[in-house]
């Protein structure tokens, strides 16, 4: 309640001084009972607000009419009375109002509301208005609002404006294609030409907007996008290199969020092709080395790096260097980046067992973390990792570890694999 007493400072000038009070009350609400009360005493008010007729209202009052009923609906009260406002206020020529019209439909109304489908004209007008403000507006709306019955009518002025002179409409009207493509992937099939040219779009946050959808469709159909696999690389070595503005910078990372979807695309792209993966071996392993500066972000960047070098076709030398830098996961002290660390180790281990070896002793003392998680993470792990020289310390440890746990489910887990290693790598007839 804090940060929305904040916000109310902020906007001040846009509220009025009663609305601040209420959600001090809020805020400084002792048990739900006395929540309940106050809400419910403004529902009260709204629905005698609500009598009084649009036109007598001020530009203030429509809008905090909306702000107030979305309050009351965020608390569990029902404010439905209230939802044709929100519908009349998107079709106010006030962009500001229109917004807060927007808004209060797209976390009011449910997919099925009848009220949804009294959008549609209105969404398909402001899509096509000359006022940049209102057509931005208009695709984020898209985003929320839209239903599967809308696309025919917002799907033809969303593409339009994929060609708009202005790069945030470009960039937003991409992700309402994406929207309208997970609402219905038939509709928008036809438009895989207009995706692979965004990609190549002058503006950045374009490229970055494209790369959603298009790593949805690679992953439906990599066969269809191996051609771009170059182009796919260059992008993320020019994000690697700087090249991006700064302002895509994060934590001195240049453009973390690009990085990873470039890296999940060509995780795709480079499963079981020898030739797709040698397009990407070198930049791979630069993208690892320059993201590993002890930042959260550059951890995360570098867990995509391990999980796309284990995805493509091996390369002995990446993936000794993805094993190294999981190492320090491991042995880190954060039970974040040791879950991230046990979890990309069991990546490596399904095909390059040799590898996690040396890490080993690391490994074993996960077993005595406090996070029940990481136990049972790296119990798998351990599983994964046993061979004719470490059976013994293995099923040791997971026999105390069965002797200790309560949860049914893991009891059976644990036996089944205490009995299957025991068989495949019983060192002597007595086992």
């Amino acid at each position: 309640m804090v940060i929305v007493q904040k916000k109310t400072k902020m906007s001040g000038r846009h509220l009025s001084k009663s609305f601040a009070e209420l959600i001090k009350a809020i805020g400084e609400s002792k048990t739900k009972q006395e929540e309940d009360r106050i809400i419910k005493k403004e529902i009260v008010n709204l629905k005698t607000k609500f009598k009084t007729k649009s036109s007598k209202l001020s530009k203030r009052d429509k809008k905090e009419f909306l702000v107030r009923l979305i309050y009351a609906e965020m608390l569990g009260h029902d404010a439905s009375f209230g939802y044709i406002r929100a519908v009349e206020l998107t079709a106010d020529s006030d962009v500001e109002n229109k917004r807060v019209g927007y808004l209060c439909s797209s976390l009011c109304l449910s997919p099925e509301h009848e009220f949804r489908f009294m959008l549609v004209n209105v969404m398909s007008g402001d899509l096509a208005s000359p006022n940049r403000l209102i057509a931005c507006t208009a695709l984020t709306a898209v985003t929320k609002i839209a239903t599967k019955d809308m696309i025919p009518v917002l799907l033809p002025k969303v593409h339009e404006l994929m060609k708009h002179e202005y790069p945030r409409i470009r960039s937003k009207a991409v992700m309402a294609m994406q929207r309208l493509r997970q609402l219905d992937p038939h509709a928008v099939q036809h438009l895989t030409k207009s995706f692979r040219s965004v990609l190549c779009d002058p503006d950045p946050s374009v490229m970055a907007a494209s790369l959603n959808i298009i790593h949805d469709l690679v992953r439906e159909n990599p066969s269809a996008w191996k051609d771009l696999t170059g182009s796919f690389v260059s992008i993320l070595k020019q994000v690697v290199e700087h090249r991006l503005p700064d302002s895509f910078d994060y934590h001195r990372i240049p453009a973390p969020w690009i990085q990873m979807k470039l890296l999940r695309i060509l995780a795709v792209l480079g499963t079981a092709d020898p030739t797709a993966s040698e397009k990407i071996y070198a930049v791979l392993h630069t993208c690892m080395k320059r993201s590993d500066t002890g930042i959260n972000v550059g951890y995360a960047i570098v867990y995509e790096c391990v999980r796309t070098a284990t995805s493509i076709y091996p390369n002995a030398k990446l993936l000794e260097s993805a094993a190294t830098a999981i190492g320090r996961f491991i042995s880190s002290d954060n039970q974040n980046l040791k879950y991230l660390g046990v979890t990309s180790l069991a990546n490596i281990v399904k095909e390059h067992p040799s590898l996690a070896a040396k890490h080993q002793a690391v490994v074993l003392d996960c077993l005595e973390d406090p996070d029940e998680t990481i136990k049972r993470k790296t119990l798998a792990l351990l599983a994964r990792m046993t061979n004719d020289m470490n059976v013994g310390v293995v099923t040791q440890k997971s026999i105390q570890f069965l002797r200790e746990t309560t949860d049914e489910f893991l009891r059976k887990q644990l036996v089944s694999r205490i009995t299957t290693l025991a068989e495949r790598y019983a060192p002597s007839t007595l086992w």
